[in-house]
């Protein structure tokens, strides 16, 4: 049943919507969402009711049958931009409104590090060996970390020979899904059973590509690997697109790269309109264990990641 900070929640973030409009279709007194909308008045279980199939009329979707959009964000080359995608794409959706979590499952643990979160007592690994409930780290507002370390390295064989073992990642996660819009995994730069394990869990993978010769070389084994997941074990998944990142456009090879992928060298799938710029706050601020949005909102680095969380909500992107 919708509630009071539903309605209200839904309304704030979708301003377009006329309050006096949806009280005249719903047949509630004028006036009545403004006040609940500034917070002087609650929306009793008769507003409720008459205001819920209108809501969703306009997109509402009641949040006990809402389920996490998981993407795994992914590609067998390090270097590409996953961890900081899986960081600065999050932190632009819990911007958005979305309630998000991070997976850490990199044995390396950068993404656990950037956000300030080293050598931690209980992680992935122990969700996905030992049966115990995922530990979650909040960050900040709607937006949640699932920590790894070194730890992770030495549970590779361990998870190969577990009965089932490549599932593990996507039972944990089915009691989770009801509790985030969307859950985003920064695999490891290799096809081993981490990468497979988030595929299986997954809805959708985005893949991160520099536009360099170097990062095209082997891409079609990862491609190969996610079809042989999805005809094999989760029908579910697709490939939600292709990000470009690391680009500079002063670059003759990264121009001559950028007109080969988009002139047709990927057409089966998509590719984002939006490109993530090489921008020097990005790196600094992964020093600094910042988010972009925290170390410069303003920055070009900023401005992308809130695009490209725009253009995979299906939102207009910003004037660059």
């Amino acid at each position: 049943m919708i509630t009071n900070a539903h309605a209200v929640t839904f309304l704030k973030l979708n301003p377009a919507l006329s309050a006096s409009v949806i009280e005249q279709e719903a047949g509630i007194p004028t006036t009545t969402l403004t006040k609940a909308l500034s917070g002087d008045r609650v929306l009793n279980a008769k507003h409720l009711a008459a205001l819920y199939p209108i809501l969703k009329k306009y997109g509402f979707v009641d949040p006990s049958a809402r389920k996490a959009k998981v993407i795994s964000i992914a590609n067998h080359k390090g270097g590409v931009g996953k961890t900081t995608t899986t960081l600065n794409l999050g932190k632009a959706l819990a911007l958005l409104g979305n309630r998000v979590l991070l997976i850490d499952l990199d044995s390396q643990g950068n993404l656990s590090q950037v956000l300030g979160v080293d050598e931690p007592q209980k992680q992935v690994v122990h969700a996905l060996l030992k049966n115990e409930p995922l530990p979650i780290v909040s960050i900040g507002a709607n937006f949640d970390l699932a920590p790894s370390d070194l730890e992770l390295a030495n549970a590779d064989l361990e998870l190969v020979q577990a009965v089932g073992g490549v599932n593990q990642l996507k039972n944990v996660l089915a009691t989770l899904r009801t509790q985030y819009d969307f859950i985003l995994i920064d695999c490891p730069p290799a096809l081993n059973i981490f990468t497979n394990s988030a595929l299986v869990a997954s809805t959708s993978c985005l893949i991160t590509l520099q536009p360099e010769a170097s990062a095209m070389k082997g891409i079609n084994n990862l491609f190969e690997r996610i079809m042989q997941v999805r005809d094999r074990i989760n029908h579910e998944l697709t490939v939600e697109g292709i990000v470009l990142t690391l680009v500079d456009k002063r670059l003759n090879v990264h121009r001559d790269m950028l007109t080969y992928i988009r002139g047709g060298l990927l057409t089966n799938f998509t590719i984002f309109n939006t490109e993530i710029r090489l921008n020097v706050a990005l790196k600094e601020s992964q020093i600094a264990q910042q988010d972009i949005f925290t170390y410069a909102k303003e920055s070009n680095g900023a401005v992308d990641y809130r695009n490209l969380a725009l253009e995979l909500t299906g939102q207009p992107a910003e004037t660059v």
